[in-house]
């Protein structure tokens, strides 16, 4: 016995591998994959032995047995679905001497199994193996095994390998193919096989007994009965051959009128031809009928005439939404040059900005306004590349992929195609779909897109795409350049009052099945409405708060309380119940340590308070708050730049060494990261060193560097917009901010004080409480 050999191992479910034999099978348990992952990243070998029982879909170290073989992986592939196709060597027979069942796979140690040979002129070694030779030629002239098979075992010369190959190839159960593996000694392994081939030979001769009495008492009448099935199938087939001839004829006509390239008209015509040859159940016919039909399908020559009326036009899209002027300005562009070049391609256009601001519908108002086709495909969760370009037609029940099947369903070859949350794309081993959008979304190569269904071009330079996202940053870099971003950023107070009087309410009195004359809000209400029960930079949330009031106010009518209610601000929490926000971090008395920052999420602007406690310690710096890498960093930068500017603000030089300094944002269970929070660290920071506290009216955002510079951050317009309504009037800004600060609406930023700063400590003095401040 050789040393202990630790391997992963994979219990076989009707299959046994012997020694010196090349073999393949299919693996579909994750344990299994696991497993054969494990040992291709290491020595490629495994130890294989049968389950006592096919029915166990999971088994235990008891469900398999434990002497078996140790194989070498030669090939692993992966096949349709999750599985994997390996390809192995047997290399010797092994016992297992330990076994670890756990999670997340079986490992054992394994020893070799010694076989006791004989020298091959010893003459009982001679007689098993003519006596097993004997029985195995009759057991081939009673099975169906081709009679290659003796040729094959009758060369052998090695007693092992012969016994073993002859084992293989026989149809015998499991178990007793596992006694052959276990018997160690040559000469009882030949006595193994002779019993189970003169077992086997008996049970066929006996079988083939039965079978011919069976034939004999076929009466005459079963015999008419199936000549006259025979006969119906005939007629059938029969039948299907002018079907699928009238059919074809069809299919002709209608390819003929298609404007295609003549090549790609005799593929077509050849695939016409193999599916009259095919029978009516035959699953290559199916997948020949859906292709030959989405060919036909497909609007090679048919566009919507485009709409070249501006005017016309810009009253479609300022009916549908309120505000989005960049948005609307390029889509007018886009139809100003279309009426002087007819030719010009259509654009890529990717909409970013926080969830409920109109991403989604203003893309079908788009259409409207241009008088295309609309079609829309979600591509959050895809993750299988064939979504976007369709499966090969070596698969049974190959589709082609969704965009043309869209573009077929709506019958124009020129519609506006949103591809919905592109930022949400998934990849996994079927392919990466982003990979796939880099061909359509690029108008210099889509104009001979092929599907790999179709394995035909087809035109989309004509197509109008749209993307909407949250964020560009999960987005690929090569497919972010395919398209011109257009920023939406949230929506301020008034413009979402605007949104609610023109739009918004219409919409919920319509699907709740009020009238005007039920139900008015005033002003005011909206406003509450917005402030104290949703807090959103888009209108979603909106909408279905006057969407819950308008379910109330129709129980009340239909209840017979009422026919008409104006909803006030004084009566909006009997409606809504209590407020569930309340905006008032400007208010209250400054303190120590603590200090308003602004931050940018996917869904818009917020603020956050930074809280900082310095205590007698020996120099430990914590930092709280569930606080990413980068806002982590940003802190440490803050506390090292304080320490080079101490002395000059009365703290104490050694104060890393007899403070310990906490820092914590509130709110733990949400995740927090970026650089834009630096400046406020330091502010923070500071005030707790110095003990002087921090205007509670002022918010401020910034990274700092290591030397005190205040560098530029994004999202200022969202973090803005949060700041005010929390009540914040002084905001602090990098310098290098200064022009988009120019975003902000005017009536907001006539009313809020910003202050541009460069360097960090710049911020004491508008963010301290002044000595003799009130």
């Amino acid at each position: 016995m050789s040393d202990n050999i630790l391997m992963p191992c994979i219990p076989l479910r009707g299959l046994i591998v012997y020694p010196k034999t090349v073999l393949h099978f299919d693996i579909g348990r994750e344990k299994s994959i696991m497993a054969l992952e494990t040992a291709m990243e290491t020595d490629k070998l495994l130890f294989v032995a049968p389950q006592k029982d096919d029915s166990v879909l999971i088994p235990t170290a008891d469900d398999f047995y434990h002497t078996g073989t140790v194989v070498k992986v030669k090939q692993m592939l992966k096949i349709q679905g999750d599985g994997v196709r390996v390809l192995v060597d047997g290399l010797y027979r092994a016992k297992i001497d330990w076994i670890n069942s756990g999670e997340p796979y079986f490992r054992v140690a394994v020893s070799k199994a010694e076989t006791v040979t004989y020298d091959e002129s010893d003459l009982e070694l001679q007689a098993l193996k003519r006596l097993v030779l004997s029985s195995f030629d009759e057991y081939i002239d009673l099975s169906d095994l081709k009679s290659e098979a003796y040729e094959l075992v009758a060369n052998i010369d090695d007693p092992e390998i012969f016994c073993d190959t002859i084992a293989t190839q026989m149809n015998i159960k499991i178990s007793q193919k596992q006694e052959i593996l276990e018997a160690l000694d040559v000469k009882e392994r030949l006595r193994t096989l002779n019993r189970l081939i003169t077992e086997e030979n008996e049970i066929l001769r006996l079988e083939l007994d039965i079978n011919e009495k069976v034939q004999d008492s076929i009466k005459k009448n079963q015999k008419e009965y199936f000549l006259h099935e025979q006969m119906k199938v005939i007629q059938d087939e029969l039948g299907f051959g002018e079907e699928a001839a009238a059919e074809a004829t069809r299919w002709m006509e209608e390819l003929d009128k298609i404007e295609l390239e003549d090549k790609y008209k005799e593929k077509v015509k050849r695939e016409i031809s193999k599916f009259t040859k095919m029978g009516p159940n035959s699953a290559d016919a199916a997948v020949i009928r859906n292709y030959v039909e989405t060919i036909i399908g497909l609007p090679w020559d048919k566009s919507s005439k485009v709409n070249s009326d501006l005017k016309k036009a810009e009253k479609i899209l300022n009916e549908d939404h309120y505000g989005m002027d960049k948005v609307k300005e390029r889509i007018l562009e886009y139809l100003a040059v279309i009426h002087l070049n007819k030719a010009i391609k259509g654009p890529i256009i990717c909409l970013v900005g926080p969830p409920g601001v109109g991403k989604t519908s203003i893309a079908r108002s788009i259409a409207r306004a241009s008088g295309r086709e609309f079609t829309r495909m979600s591509l959050g969760g895809v993750r299988d590349e064939a979504e976007i370009r369709g499966h090969r037609r070596t698969y049974i029940g190959a589709i082609p992929g969704r965009i043309i099947t869209n573009i077929k369903d709506c019958g124009v070859n020129n519609p506006v195609f949103l591809f919905d949350e592109v930022d949400k794309i998934g990849a996994d081993f079927k392919g990466d779909p982003a990979d796939a959008l880099l061909e359509v979304l690029d108008p210099e190569q889509n104009k001979d897109f092929t599907d790999h269904f179709l394995d035909v071009p087809f035109d989309l330079s004509k197509v109008m795409f749209i993307t909407t996202a949250n964020t560009t940053d999960t987005i690929p870099r090569p497919l972010l350049d395919r398209m011109e971003v257009i920023q939406l950023s949230g929506y301020t107070e008034d413009e979402k009052v605007n949104i609610a009087k023109n739009y918004l309410i219409a919409k919920q009195l319509k699907a709740n099945g009020l009238k005007s004359k039920n139900i008015s809000f005033s002003e005011q209400s909206l406003r509450d409405l917005i402030n104290y029960y949703t807090r959103e930079s888009g209108v979603r949330n909106l909408e279905r708060e006057i969407g819950n009031i308008s379910r109330k106010v129709a129980r009340k009518i239909v209840t017979k309380k009422g026919n008409n209610f104006r909803i006030t601000s004084g009566n909006l929490e009997s409606y809504l119940g209590k407020k569930r926000f309340h905006f008032d971090i400007a208010e209250g008395e400054a303190e120590v340590g603590v200090v308003t920052g602004m931050a940018w999420t996917q869904v818009g602007g917020d603020t956050l308070s930074i809280e900082t406690q310095a205590v007698p310690g020996t120099g430990k710096i914590q930092l709280t708050g569930q606080l990413g890498d980068v806002m982590q960093e940003s802190a440490q930068a803050a506390i090292t730049y304080i320490r080079s500017i101490a002395e000059s603000y009365g703290i104490e030089k050694d104060f890393y060494k007899t403070c310990d300094i906490h820092v914590h944002v509130p709110e733990g269970a949400v995740p927090k990261d970026g650089p834009s929070a630096g400046v406020t660290m330091f502010t923070s920071v500071m005030s707790a060193l110095t003990g002087t506290p921090v205007r509670k009216d002022v918010a401020m955002t910034g990274e700092i560097t290591l030397r005190g510079k205040v560098l530029p951050v994004g999202g200022i317009k969202e973090k803005v917009l949060a700041a005010y309504r929390a009540g914040i009037r002084t905001i602090l800004l990098p310098e290098e901010n200064k022009a988009d600060a120019d975003e902000i609406p005017k009536n907001i930023s006539r009313q809020i004080r910003f202050i541009y700063l460069t360097k960090a400590k710049e911020t004491l003095e508008y963010a301290f409480e002044k000595k003799n401040d009130n």
